[in-house]
């Protein structure tokens, strides 16, 4: 067993840590639009329901092309198709730079769209197609090193990378827009995409020489160490082989599948309607104003304190085996929060606490969430299963942002966004527990 653990930590030392930081760079080249927009929205009359919109049209893109990008990794190897992807989006990430001068020829006209709104939803839809297939390819790629007892500490590991994007991502689109604005007759908006786009491109190119495809193409591993490894993984498929499908037919019509489908559509609905508006929700409460720096540096409070909490609970579901309440819990928790800021909202203190813990609820309910599927999928059926299931619920991505632009450009009342949205966490809340009442969560 010690050996067996000193591999595990020679193992999560060389994938964890390039694999973190990988997710650090897709997460902030994603979301980054939520701080440009503070600047990019005057500069070029976007409302908000054309920033609503643009921001969440990504995850159509990321949609269409998920499950073919999970594949094509399955076939052609990790390193080659997740660096792929890193390079590509690091590309069209920069080119927002250039979202109102690049030439779309007939297509703006074709759309009846003025050509800077196009180029805002051209380029955030190529942005998903590029991106697509990087997280459930991940998440796949895990299952192959980590048995399923080790998977919720290690997957919140790596998703971490959301709480550090955003400690990260505010001060640094803050000041890039702040104090690069004007330098070579530039916005601060584009300075901000150009210099977040380049560490993506880098990546990519290291972990082309740096990832391996599997415990099988480790050169790092001893033969006895691999064997730790590859027998490690196989016990465990073995102890879930009774509640896991493995085929694509078993897991598409498992009702449990599409439970959880639906419940991390509605949370991940949450997820990213903070993450795209919490910048413009800070402004709006008092912070900053024309102070993007200081805007960057309060939002370090909600995505500090909800990564600390994420990392805890995490923890302690490992510890105790446990998943569903854990999750549910946290889903709760969000929704909770939601309607707190809803209630206290403009203040600025009680506002800011309620959006702290709606972000401990939604990371640390992030952070164990895929320990669930992982658990219900393997051999075939995880390779498009685990991309399909990530390909629906990342439309939520697509429906949080548009719902708060679209309710705030109408005549509801301020705050309907937030209880609609605490609505959604409740169900999916109610959908982990009900996915989860006939399975034992100790696996």
């Amino acid at each position: 067993m010690s050996t067996t653990v000193e591999t595990y930590r020679l193992v999560s030392r060389r994938l964890i840590p390039i694999l973190f930081i990988s997710y650090v760079i897709s997460f902030l080249d994603r979301v980054n639009i939520g701080y440009a927009k503070l600047q990019m929205a005057t500069d070029l009359g976007y409302s908000d329901v054309v920033y609503g919109f643009g921001a969440g049209i990504f995850f159509l893109g990321y949609f269409l092309f998920e499950v073919p990008s999970n594949i094509l990794l399955h076939r052609l190897g990790a390193r080659v198709w997740i660096s792929r992807i890193m390079i590509t989006w690091g590309i069209v990430s920069g080119m927002f730079a250039y979202v109102d001068v690049i030439p779309w020829g007939p297509l703006p006209e074709m759309f009846g769209l003025p050509d800077h709104e196009f180029g805002l939803y051209a380029l955030r839809f190529l942005l998903g197609l590029s991106e697509a297939g990087f997280f459930p390819g991940i998440i796949l790629y895990l299952t192959y090193w980590y048995p399923a007892s080790m998977r919720g500490r290690t997957i919140a590991s790596f998703m971490f990378g959301i709480a550090v994007a955003n400690i990260i991502g505010g001060p640094l689109s803050g000041f890039l827009m702040e104090y690069l604005h004007g330098y070579g007759a530039w916005q601060g908006w584009r300075w901000l995409f150009i210099i977040e786009a380049i560490p993506a491109i880098i990546m990519g190119v290291v972990l082309f020489l740096r990832l391996p495809n599997g415990p099988h193409d480790a050169a790092w591993l001893s033969e006895s160490q691999r064997k730790d490894v590859l027998d490690a993984v196989a016990s465990s498929d073995e102890h879930v082989s009774n509640t896991s499908n493995d085929s694509f037919r078993q897991a598409f019509s498992d009702s449990r599948v599409w439970m959880l489908t639906f419940a991390n559509m509605l949370g991940i609905t949450i997820t990213y309607a903070i993450n795209f508006w919490l910048p413009t929700i800070l402004t709006e409460i008092g912070v900053g104003k024309q102070d993007y720096l200081t805007v960057g540096l309060v939002s370090l409070i909600p995505w500090g304190i909800g990564g600390l909490s994420m990392m805890l609970m995490a923890r302690n579901s490992d510890r105790t085996q446990e998943r569903r309440w854990h999750i549910a819990g946290s889903l709760l928790a969000c929704s909770v929060g939601l309607l707190m800021f809803a209630a206290v909202d403009p203040s600025p203190v009680p506002s800011i606490l309620a959006l702290t813990i709606v972000t401990c609820g939604t990371l640390s309910y992030s952070g164990l969430f895929w320990s669930l599927p992982t658990t219900l999928l393997r051999g075939t059926a995880a390779v498009a299963g685990i991309a399909m299931i990530n390909s629906i619920t990342n439309l939520g991505g697509q429906i949080g942002p548009e719902i708060i632009g679209r309710l705030r450009g109408s005549n509801y009342h301020p705050d309907a966004p937030f209880i609609v949205l605490a609505c959604f966490t409740f169900v999916s809340a109610v959908l982990v527990i009900l996915a989860t009442r006939n399975k034992r969560q100790t696996q």
